[in-house]
């Protein structure tokens, strides 16, 4: 490899409670970072509009900062301004990594961008307008002006080749990973233990991790549950939501009200890795009954770790469920839901088994490492 020094915005990363587009853009900055003890001809540089509100990698002669504001309509005017200063002073990366869908509004060297998903296309209403607006006019201009692209499944290429008009060759899939040995505590770590305690987790439940949003489907989730709360042999049963407040979700805690199920729905906010990792870890199953997923971190969380998962059948999720996972097939329909939350309950232990099995063999073909090493390639 010839010398390589590459400029990455880290803002994206630098955040201490991170969820999906955070997740990406931290983990592909310490795998490069991995990656630079490897090759001596990898040099990089994070650009930052503050200071580190997280854990990054130490600086060093292949690893180097530069935080600098104001913040306001960064990407849009401050860093390009960097970016031709750094031009005029020979001190200029040759290309530029946006983790992310903001690329600097103009930019001396190639630039590089990730997609996540196309949400805010399929879903609208679902944005603030102010929200909706910019990541509309942003993600168009970054997507048409970069080098190249990344996106995090088929189903995320597919949409920006069919909204932007993008060749295909153009366009890069790296999918995501998981990496359960950095989430190992100690065994002294009473953190779960309370928060069991403090819930009443003493019997079986369904777990739900996401952003609380009506793209998730959350509210056709919470009425199959209700319906299934009527037979005798659900009765203990409890559906556990973790998650961020996102746009809407007010319909989706008076869903829970209405339906007098306060007590069987517990909504546990945002929760620490280790926590998530032990819900996941104790739960029967994972449900997503999302309508539209750029890639589902959750799903590859579960596999790993051997939990079954019941999924709908939209955009990546089969992509990387594959066979290991079931799937529900119409997230539209709430008896659809309910019928297939059903069958997942009543899988012999057979079946049970030979998913778990299928799920920890799916996820190993999918990690953070091979996402580093297949960005750095391309």
């Amino acid at each position: 490899m010839k010398f390589m020094f590459i400029g990455i915005d880290g803002n994206e990363a630098n955040l201490e409670n991170r969820v999906g587009s955070n997740i990406y853009a931290y983990e592909i900055l310490w795998q490069l970072y991995h990656l630079t003890k490897e090759n001596k001809d990898l040099k990089f540089k994070i650009y930052l509009k503050e200071y580190f509100q997280t854990d990054f990698p130490k600086v060093d002669q292949a690893w180097n900062y530069e935080i600098f504001g104001p913040s306001i309509l960064w990407t849009q005017w401050r860093l390009p301004l960097k970016l031709y200063q750094e031009k005029l002073g020979k001190s200029l990366p040759s290309l530029f990594f946006t983790p992310g869908h903001y690329a600097p509004r103009f930019s001396p060297i190639p630039t590089v961008v990730s997609i996540m998903d196309l949400a805010f296309l399929k879903f609208p209403n679902e944005f603030l307008s102010k929200d909706l607006n910019q990541l509309v006019a942003w993600t168009k201009y970054s997507v048409k002006n970069a080098k190249h692209i990344f996106a995090i499944s088929e189903a995320t290429k597919k949409d920006i080749i069919e909204n932007y008009q993008i060749t295909e060759d153009k366009i890069t899939v790296t999918y995501l990973g998981f990496d359960y040995k950095k989430l190992e505590h100690d065994e002294q770590d009473e953190s779960f233990q309370k928060f069991a305690i403090n819930f009443d987790l003493q019997s079986k439940y369904l777990l739900y991790i996401g952003t609380l949003q009506p793209r998730k489907n959350l509210i056709r989730l919470i009425e199959a549950f209700a319906q299934m709360k009527k037979s005798e042999d659900y009765r203990k049963l409890k559906l556990i939501i973790v998650g961020k407040k996102g746009w809407l979700y007010e319909n989706i805690f008076a869903k829970v009200k209405e339906l007098g199920l306060s007590k069987e729905i517990i909504f546990t906010g945002f929760v620490s890795e280790y926590e998530k990792i032990q819900l996941l870890k104790h739960a029967y199953c994972l449900v997503l009954p999302s309508l539209y997923e750029g890639f589902g971190i959750p799903v590859l969380e579960a596999m790993t770790l051997g939990v079954l998962v019941l999924a709908s059948h939209v955009s990546s999720l089969p992509e990387i469920g594959g066979e290991a996972i079931a799937y529900i097939e119409k997230p539209q329909s709430t008896e659809n839901i309910y019928q297939s939350l059903i069958k997942m309950l009543q899988l012999t232990e057979d079946k049970r088994k030979d998913l778990i099995f299928k799920g920890k063999k799916q996820a190993q073909k999918i990690s953070w490492e091979k996402c580093g090493k297949q960005t750095l390639e391309t």
